[in-house]
């Protein structure tokens, strides 16, 4: 594809962004940005799919013998209110693209749409996921139960997200820990009510609940060898009636953030060694629940190395990123079932020392990034099938209503 052509191509990528992040869809509602995706990618003569109820599919099998190399872009907005002040702000109320996806989506539909045009230049077959509801309650998952890893089998899987603490293009990544695992814990403390007045007479919920805070915090500090890292935050707590009355029953929820498998393993028994321990001291009774969320993001070393070198021989720039984010992906689905490789692009704005970060009301992004991201896209899609070796898994049900 020629440099004027491709430059059409990156003009309609910022285009796509703009008009996804005046429509942003939370996640499983991404209706209006599947029917883009679908519409687009069908006008390429790209094969679609309709996948994990607003998930879509495409595949683009090349001329040549090859591996199959998977592209994934998460679709689904934030329940925030904008602020940032961009001319096309979020057109819906209390829902913003805050954390980029809008730019992943735009930017695979323009490397699919401009590779589309290459076919004859392509080997093996590559499959561009377009996943829902990656800010929860997690997209990866149904689309891997559809069948997408299969048909023909995945042999490698790479992603883009963008970063607003790396300059505008500039792609960073790791081996191994890319990010961290991501789960969830709820602790409902039961005491008896009375008078404020009158503690003695009652069981309070709300100091038992301020140790349990406290406590849980030397888990990290005191439990897990520090080179092996544990965030535990709570994030809710919810109790109380009155300000003269004693609370029977408070709440404490929060998150628990892993880079190392056995610790993750570890820390349900801690926590509830130590929520029970307090109880018991304060004559009160609890329950406790987890709900196991997205493992950590694994960059597979010899693939990753594959991916850094084909961006380096397009004449991207590509940095070693010292330490893993304990921010969570269910990307991490997909690196399980075959070698992944997570890639930060930088989007920081020229001039602004302290951005804010994604998930903030406030967030943006330089777009002149999105056409590094679409070149990325297209330098792994004509670099890897090519002289990545297919796995030998069996192959197995092909996605379902590939039109």
């Amino acid at each position: 594809m020629t440099e004027a052509a491709l430059e059409r191509v990156f003009e309609e990528v910022v285009r796509w962004r703009r008009r996804i992040h005046e429509h942003p869809e939370l996640g499983f509602e991404e209706r209006r940005t599947s029917a883009l995706v679908e519409e687009t990618l069908h006008a390429a003569g790209i094969e679609t799919a309709r996948v994990a109820q607003t998930g879509v599919v495409g595949v683009l099998r090349g001329a040549r013998p090859g591996s199959t190399l998977a592209f994934r872009a998460d679709m689904d907005a934030l329940p925030l209110q904008e602020r940032s002040g961009e001319p096309f702000s979020s057109k819906i109320p209390d829902v913003m693209h805050a954390c980029g996806h809008d730019a992943h989506t735009a930017m695979l539909l323009g490397a699919a749409v401009s590779l589309a045009q290459e076919r004859e230049h392509l080997a093996g077959t590559l499959k561009f996921f377009f996943q829902p509801a990656e800010e929860g309650p997690g997209g990866a998952l149904p689309m891997i139960e559809a069948g997408v890893m299969r048909a023909p089998v995945v042999d490698g899987v790479a992603m883009l997200h963008v970063s607003p603490l790396l300059p505008s293009g500039v792609f960073g990544t790791r081996h191994g820990a890319m990010s961290a695992s991501c789960d969830d814990f709820a602790i409902r403390i039961h005491g008896r009510g009375g008078h404020g007045a009158y503690p003695h007479g009652a069981v309070d919920t709300i100091p038992t609940a301020a140790e349990i805070v406290g406590a849980i915090q030397r888990i990290a500090s005191r439990e897990i060898d520090p080179l092996r890292s544990v965030v535990i935050s709570v994030g809710v707590i919810r109790g109380g009636y009155r300000r003269n009355i004693v609370a029977d029953e408070t709440v404490l929820e929060g998150t628990i953030r892993c880079l190392d498998e056995g610790v993750r393993k570890s820390i349900p028994s801690r926590l509830e060694r130590i929520v029970k321990g307090i109880c018991e001291a304060h004559r009160a009774t609890y329950d406790i629940e987890f709900e196991f969320g997205y493992p950590s993001v694994f960059n597979d070393p010899h693939f990753t190395d594959r991916a850094v070198a084909a961006l380096r021989d397009a004449d991207q720039v590509v940095v070693d990123i010292p330490e893993p984010s304990m921010g969570a992906e269910d990307f991490a689905y997909f690196a399980q079932h075959a070698p992944g490789c997570y890639l930060r692009l930088g989007v920081a704005l020229p001039g602004i020392a302290d951005p804010p970060m994604a998930h903030s009301p406030e967030f943006r992004l330089d777009e002149r990034a999105l056409a590094s991201g679409v070149r990325a896209f297209r330098a792994l899609a004509h670099a890897l099938p090519a002289s990545w070796a297919p796995r030998t898994e069996p192959d197995a049900a092909p996605v379902p209503r590939v039109s």
